[in-house]
């Protein structure tokens, strides 16, 4: 069988046993340098990854993929026009609503909150509130019930309850006798939500559409529609060119921008991660260099008979590049093996462990997310791979120019 003699005896390097032992282990401490950063590469992207979905669906269980509003502030005639979002095929489900920035007022605790006003049964299409329902139905929120859904936090901060009243303090105004003051209704609280996200669970609540309506002086306008895309990852490109498919005017925003700091941290936070672990491989990488140097300074007289008997400087060359090449290669393969291993089961090993020394590694009372979700992607697995194989291949690539640099007569002279 063909074997190109480069590739043969840079195998059979790899695989021989040395006079030179200390050799042999600086190359298995660098195979295992490598293997054990991917692992910690992999693990770590796949646990960060995991958690920014996490956060993702929590927030998306709050907030709609895009949203739709008039640039008055009201929006006239909206159920043809929810009509007409719900038959686009980029939309699976469409709400009305009415936001109100308001202050929620309880005996002496004052708190601001984000109210939304809601139709319970549409709402169901965009969001997962019912989900996150801990206490009350979502079907308590009637038009002239006046009831209001709370933030878990948000009503232990206003000392309140189901059952309770809480004031809700407008910015509109209203003249009277005694001067002009701001809105104000009572509304019952009926229920408590828990999202696990402090900025929904401390400052949103929730009332019923009608109610909204009213207490803004809409009429029968609303505040805009909440869109749940086919993609949520296309919503900026979807959500616009619903915008133009429907004609007239709407201001258009969509998830990507409500949160935009917040995921550009988590994005910045896994870059940084990124290059800090790779630091790791990177080590071990170039530990084949000192490996590579150590065997070229040992196999000096095999380079020179080689040489004698006409192979060319890039054979040489070929020769030991394959040899530091294979220990990367192999260190890659054994690290993906062992990253994708622990990535798919760190969620029951880190459960294991806290179970044998009874610890919490992510208090539950503490942490929002007290699991360890993990989420590997190829992208992410293809990248660490890619990247210590490529820094295997330039780490022998000094070792193996001065192998093939070496003077056969010189080498020869003492042997």
């Amino acid at each position: 069988m063909f074997r190109p003699l480069p590739l043969f005896i840079g195998l059979r390097y790899t695989r021989a046993k040395r006079r030179n032992h200390f050799i042999s282990f600086i190359s298995l401490i660098s195979m295992l340098g490598i293997t054990l950063g991917i692992v910690a590469l992999i693990v770590v992207l796949s646990v960060m990854n995991g958690f920014h979905k996490e956060i993702r669906e929590r927030i998306l269980s709050m907030a709609s993929h895009a949203t739709l509003s008039a640039p008055s502030g009201s929006m006239a005639d909206w159920p043809a026009l929810l009509d007409r979002v719900r038959d686009h095929p980029a939309v699976i489900g469409a709400a009305p609503f009415v936001e109100i920035q308001a202050m929620l007022v309880h005996g002496g605790s004052v708190n601001g909150a984000m109210i939304r006003a809601i139709l319970p049964e549409a709402e169901d299409q965009v969001a997962e509130l019912r989900r996150d329902m801990i206490d009350g139905s979502v079907d308590d929120l009637v038009d002239g019930a006046f009831n209001i859904i709370l933030g878990q936090e948000l009503a232990m901060l206003l000392g309140v309850g189901p059952g309770d009243k809480v004031t809700v303090v407008t910015p509109q105004l209203n003249p009277t006798p005694v001067g002009v003051m701001p809105r104000l209704k009572a509304f019952t609280v009926s229920g408590l939500f828990s999202v696990g996200m402090g900025d929904f669970d401390r400052g949103a609540a929730f009332i019923s559409l009608g109610d909204g309506a009213r207490l803004m002086r809409l009429g029968d306008d609303v505040t805009g529609i909440r869109l749940k895309l086919t993609d949520m990852f296309e919503a900026p490109r979807l959500a616009r060119q619903i915008a133009l498919d429907l004609g007239g005017v709407y201001l258009v925003t969509d998830w990507t921008q409500s949160h935009r700091n917040f995921f550009a941290a988590l994005q910045i936070e896994k870059r940084m991660m990124t290059i800090i672990l790779f630091l790791i491989v990177a080590v071990a990488a170039f530990n084949i260099v000192s490996t590579l140097v150590m065997v070229v300074t040992d196999k000096r007289s095999d380079i020179a008979v080689l040489r004698t008997l006409g192979a060319s400087p890039g054979r040489i060359m070929a020769i030991f590049m394959i040899q530091g090449t294979t220990i990367g290669a192999v260190g890659t393969l054994l690290g993906v093996i062992g990253g994708l291993v622990l990535a798919w089961n760190v969620e029951a090993i880190v459960s294991r462990i806290e179970g044998l020394f009874g610890v919490h590694f992510l208090d539950p009372t503490i942490y929002y997310i007290s699991l360890l979700p993990s989420d590997p992607r190829l992208a992410d697995i293809l990248f660490v791979a890619g990247g210590a194989f490529l820094m295997s291949v330039v780490a022998t690539i000094y070792p193996a120019w001065r192998a093939a640099r070496t003077d056969p007569a010189e080498a020869l002279r003492y042997d």
